[in-house]
């Protein structure tokens, strides 16, 4: 770095890091290989917002499409940590990833810029077998760490890259909460977050994405590149939204490729829209699509006073159990949900399905049971209050539980004329569903369905997956969607059981 004139400004903590990455790091791959860095603006912007927060930054996120250089970007900064402007003597660093060829990815990449730079290769000592960087004279060491989460406790680090962390499923990562739960000893310890989107709101990318908008914390600093889902999403102004290396070392040309390719094959769409545009989408082709359930995401009214349909998704003994209550009021059929989990092992069961079922029952949005199953006589208890409420006209429900749910139904007080005459079973199969699913579909279409943006709904509207040749043969599966459905099979249990287009309750009728 060149020595300054008394009469300019002191660099800035970025600017000082910046100017020894250009100076001591080479290009590790590609078309450049082994040229010396050159920074691109917004990789400077990057760098300056993580070291030059006056709130000392704690976790920094960077998301943005593939192939932008995430991994480079990470392994400089690795580097300036290890041996450069910000190191600490005796310190640790590590990098984490989900499976060994991603972790792999970071070690390598800072490998190869440490073996083209001569000042680097005179003190750092590269350990191959074990993925391990040394530097003996100021005693630094990082290790590249996967998801074998024991490897991760008793460490102390300094510095950390959690890479690609948006491949991990559910809300908790044990090797995550391992080494961040690690650093209360180090005195400004720091994380960095770089990654493409998870999938799912639910995810812990996306839960820390989310609070880092909200701007909880001022150590935590956020830069997310991604391209609005009511955009064109094959066009190059969008797609440059979440690609800033766009037609520069991101091929322009192999990019709109996949573009055309998606455009195409509407079932590579949801792929495209998650790693290049970085956006939260499934890759498996869901039911219904994420922006249009967005779109119907509005406040619900009560239903008292209004005819009411439901459907009811009984569980397999400790399973979710879903109920759904729909009513019209002017042209829009509003979603009251409820839903059912064993209180015995919810924590449990939030870790294995890698869902925050806890969370969601502290904040009203699940309901327990006693015990371990949810009950067919608790079920029917309930079902009695809710007719008690409202004006219920059917309710639709599995016809392979009927023998079993109809005897506690009597036992609850139901009369016999009142079960036959408003419980409808409800064939999972085609013929029941196709229409069904046809019907709610055009309700979505149409924005006249209205679900309050229930988060345990809309999880399973996010998971349903549907099966069948057409249109006209179709039905929801559980088999081959990636969780829980319960709550989006009751919804269109409900709506294949009510009047969809012959009524419409108008209050206005009500008036005087």
């Amino acid at each position: 770095m060149k020595r300054l004139r008394s009469t300019d400004p002191p660099l800035t903590t970025g600017q000082v890091v910046c100017d020894w990455i250009e100076k001591y790091c080479r290009i590790p791959e590609g078309k450049f290989v082994g040229q010396p860095v050159k920074l691109r603006d917004w990789q400077r912007a990057e760098i300056c917002r993580i070291y030059d927060n006056p709130a000392k930054t704690r976790t920094a996120i960077i998301s943005f499409g593939r192939k932008n250089a995430k991994s480079t970007l990470a392994a400089f900064l690795l580097l300036v940590h290890l041996c450069g402007p910000c190191y600490k003597p005796n310190s640790q660093l590590y990098s984490t990833a989900l499976s060994r060829e991603q972790a792999a990815v970071l070690f390598h990449l800072a490998t190869k810029i440490v073996r083209q730079s001569p000042e680097l290769l005179d003190i750092v000592r590269i350990r191959e077998a074990t993925k391990e960087l040394f530097v003996p004279d100021i005693g630094t060491y990082y290790r590249a760490l996967t998801a074998e989460a024991s490897t991760a406790f008793g460490l102390s680090p300094v510095f950390v890259v959690h890479d690609e962390l948006g491949q991990v499923k559910g809300p908790r990562s044990t090797l995550y909460e391992a080494l961040e739960t690690a650093t209360g000893a180090q005195e400004n310890p720091l994380s960095v977050i770089i990654s493409t989107q998870a999938a799912d709101d639910n995810d812990l990318l996306s839960i820390l994405i989310d609070d880092a908008k909200a701007a909880h914390d001022p150590k935590t600093t956020l830069s997310l590149y991604t391209a609005g889902e009511e955009l064109d999403a094959f066009s190059d102004e969008t797609i440059k939204l979440a690609n800033p290396a766009f037609g520069d070392f991101l091929n322009a040309d192999e990019v709109r490729r996949m573009a055309q390719m998606a455009k195409r094959m509407p079932a590579r769409e949801p792929e495209f829209r998650n790693l290049i545009l970085n956006q939260r989408v499934e890759i498996s082709h869901p039911f219904i699509t994420k922006a249009l359930w967005v779109a119907c995401g509005e406040e619900v009214e009560d239903l008292k006073g209004v005819p009411v349909y439901a459907g009811l998704d009984l569980s397999e003994v400790a399973d979710l159990t879903a109920l759904i209550l729909i009513g019209k009021i002017g042209r829009v059929w509003h979603v009251h949900p409820t839903f059912w989990l064993p209180s015995t092992g919810l924590r449990e069961k939030s870790i294995q399905d890698r869902i925050p079922y806890d969370l969601w029952h502290s904040r009203g949005f699940l309901r327990t049971t006693p015990g371990a199953s949810v009950s067919y006589e608790y079920v029917a208890n309930h079902l009695r209050s809710v007719f008690g409420q409202y004006n219920i006209k059917k309710l639709g429900f599995d016809r392979w539980n009927m023998k079993h749910l109809i005897p506690w139904l009597r036992k609850a007080g139901f009369p016999d004329a009142m079960i036959e005459q408003k419980f409808v079973e409800f064939g999972q199969g085609t013929a029941s569903m196709s229409p069904a699913l046809r019907e709610l579909e055009s309700l979505i279409l149409e924005k006249e369905l209205r679900h309050g943006d229930h988060p345990v709904l809309t999880m399973c509207a996010a998971n349903a997956v549907v099966e069948g040749k057409d249109s006209s043969n179709r039905r929801l599966s559980k088999d081959r969607s990636r969780g829980r459905i319960d709550g989006m099979v009751a919804l269109a249990m409900a709506v294949g059981v009510a009047p969809i287009r012959d009524t419409a309750f108008d209050f206005s009728a009500m008036v005087g």
